[in-house]
């Protein structure tokens, strides 16, 4: 993975209209699932019942939540650009989220991005808008596919 790195917000701005770079590959596996359902208090027997999945599936195993892919991509996207200037970071919202594919258990993840958007934003910060999907190893539909927007502060 090559991470983008900026001395500041004003060398960050020129990836407006970008693609970022292909981001690391994130593994989940059926703890995550289940960490998951506990976080969120979504125990759907297609999440975590290894056996009942297996047996009555379509999938023939767990399949992880389609918030688990949205929640992704704060670590998704953090990974890719660093600002050295920021001292912090906020999400702001999503818009246009949809789940074309299911993610099976021990399925690769992996997020393709651009950013769309950088506006200033308060005094100090940006509002920086990026369009995501999120790439399933050897799948032709993406995992989720959102406009991700997030605050970030110097």
């Amino acid at each position: 993975m090559t991470k983008l790195v900026f001395k500041d917000l004003k060398e960050f701005s020129t990836c407006e209209g970008k693609a970022l770079p292909p981001g690391e590959w994130v593994t989940i596996t059926q703890e995550m699932i289940n960490d998951f359902a506990k976080a969120t208090l979504d125990f759907q027997w297609i999440h975590v019942d290894v056996e009942k999945a297996r047996q009555q599936s379509p999938f023939k195993k767990p399949v992880a939540h389609g918030f688990m892919s949205v929640s992704l991509l704060s670590k998704m996207l953090g990974d890719l650009p660093e600002v050295k200037s920021v001292k912090m970071g906020v999400n702001y919202g999503l818009n246009n989220v949809r789940f074309p594919n299911a993610v099976l258990v021990d399925s690769k993840l992996r997020l393709n991005g651009k950013v769309t958007a950088i506006e200033t934003y308060a005094e100090n910060g940006v509002k920086v808008t990026c369009h995501c999907s999120v790439e399933i190893e050897g799948a032709d539909k993406p995992a989720c596919v959102a406009e991700f927007i997030s605050l970030m502060f110097e």
